[in-house]
């Protein structure tokens, strides 16, 4: 009885103490609030002030998991991620019980299943598809879905090894992004197509501009298939790529050619570049230093500045870049500032056809290879871009969700919990290359699976031979159109 009575005694002491210090705090904290002025709440309502802060930040974790419908969330609601991870785990994604989607919501796709596909046996896959034939060395581009571009530095070293282990297993390509070839691109030996930035990162000169000698050291390297020129990117449209101080490590600054330890944000163009002539320029001597394929990646802003680029290309045929790989307003993995990421840059929705029917009004469709960017991360995604002209298409954010992305939009704060996009070895430690590239490859292996079978379900043999009028786009008023009359292609335009 004698030890209980203690140990009562002493829990009791314990508690009084306890009480005591959080009353102290409480008194330290209201006049701590009392009398600083940058926070009239916290001024006007001592300790239950900061509640509200408190509250604010963590909304979007509580709107996440517990508020938020599965549909509801932006930028990629929880429907969304869910089927990536099925698809990463290797999981059925089959579900019962109807589909949780709002099908009334105008511009929803929904494409037009055939009385009579073809058999099991008449199924095929989608064949491999050259890019730049006209290039020393062209690339037969194995895959319609890759990888889209992603920098070593924006990404960490676990997860650029785990995509490039991944991609080799599903045999897509990788975008390197614009942060230049580091040896983990290199490491799982896939297909490499090497983003040259505005600020050329990895193939720049002393004085920030293009350096030959370093573009064919890059070009010499087999695994390196293509070149990409990037005008814009979806996140920040007119504006360089950011990459805060504390992400520019000394192996970072190395592979960058630029100084360890400073924000380095590139320049909102190409400086040589100042009209589509320089830029075509640009394309032919990328093109013959490196014998390889080039193309361009940019956001659209309007009509008259893309037919003035087709225009352009049109009197100088020879100099046609291999590929243009479209990305929405809508896209980007990146740091940027919101007014970027809200306000600037069609929708790849209205962009890809648009661009397409340039394209073929020019008479490049054999010769300019389409690429769609730009939160497609979904077999519906994946199988609309097609049916809109697209030759291939790449996601970022759907393979970041197959590494384990959990959309806490950390990505420009080298604090993201899954280790994905942070150079803390702490939070590195969560994300097992062994593991994650499996998950990446599983991913781009099931996309590929499903766009197949919406192909069969519509009606044709394989992917590429999706039509928009295959696809129907939901109105305000209620009712689906085909998207051959809403959008209609220029072989259509052309015979009216």
């Amino acid at each position: 009885m004698g030890f209980a009575a203690k140990a009562i005694e002493f829990l009791a002491l314990g508690f009084v103490f306890l009480l005591g210090a959080m009353v102290l705090v409480g008194v330290l904290v209201f006049i701590v609030d009392r009398l600083q002025t940058q926070d009239a709440i916290r001024r006007n309502y001592p300790v239950v002030g900061r509640f509200r802060h408190l509250f604010s930040t963590m909304g979007e974790f509580f709107r996440q998991y517990f508020f938020a419908m599965d549909r509801e969330e932006m930028p990629f609601n929880r429907a969304q991620r869910e089927w990536v991870s099925r698809a990463a785990e290797g999981a059925g994604n089959t579900v019962a019980f109807g589909s949780t989607r709002n099908t009334t919501v105008p511009g929803t796709p929904i494409f037009v299943n055939a009385p009579f596909p073809p058999l099991d046996d008449q199924y095929a896959s989608t064949e491999p598809l050259c890019i730049g034939a006209q290039a020393r060395v062209p690339y037969m581009a194995p895959s319609f879905f890759n990888i889209s571009g992603m920098s070593y530095g924006a990404l960490s070293q676990p997860a650029v090894r785990a995509l490039s282990r991944g991609a080799r297993e599903a045999g897509v390509w990788l975008n390197t992004g614009e942060g230049g070839l580091s040896p983990f691109h290199l490491e799982g030996g896939c297909d490499i197509v090497f983003q040259i930035g505005t600020a050329k990162y990895g193939v720049r000169n002393p004085e920030g501009g293009l350096s030959d000698s370093k573009l064919r050291e890059i070009a010499a390297n087999p695994t390196v298939r293509m070149f990409e020129l990037k005008l814009s990117q979806g996140a920040k449209p007119g504006k360089g790529g950011i990459l805060p101080a504390a992400k520019v490590s000394a192996e970072i600054a190395a592979i960058r050619g630029i100084p360890e330890g400073e924000a380095s944000i590139s320049p909102n163009r190409h400086p040589e570049m100042r009209n589509f002539d320089d830029l075509l320029d640009m394309i032919s001597h990328v093109r013959e230093v490196t014998g390889k394929p080039v193309g361009i990646k940019t956001v659209v802003g309007s009509e008259v500045v893309m037919r003035e680029m087709f225009m352009v290309i049109a009197s100088r045929p020879e100099a046609a870049p291999d590929f243009i790989t479209i990305d929405g307003g809508e896209g980007g993995t990146g740091a940027a500032p919101m007014p970027l990421i809200d306000l600037v840059g069609m929708s790849v929705r209205e962009a890809l056809p648009l661009v397409c029917n340039l394209r073929d009004e020019y008479g490049f469709r054999d010769r300019i290879r389409l690429i769609s960017s730009g939160k497609l991360v979904n077999p519906g995604d994946v199988a609309w871009a097609l049916a809109a002209g697209a030759d291939f298409v790449t996601s970022a954010r759907g393979f970041m969700f197959s590494l384990g992305c959990i959309q806490a939009l950390k990505c420009n704060k080298n604090t993201c919990p899954t280790g994905i996009t942070t150079h803390d070895p702490r939070f590195q430690k969560g994300l097992v290359v062994e593991d994650k590239y499996k998950r990446v490859a599983r991913y781009a292996t099931e996309i590929i699976h499903e766009v197949e079978t919406i192909a069969h379900s519509v009606g044709v043999t394989e992917p590429r031979k999706l039509r928009r009028r295959h696809v129907r786009l939901m109105q305000e008023n209620g009712h689906s159109r085909p998207m051959n009359e809403i959008m209609p292609s220029y072989s259509a335009v052309a015979q009216t």
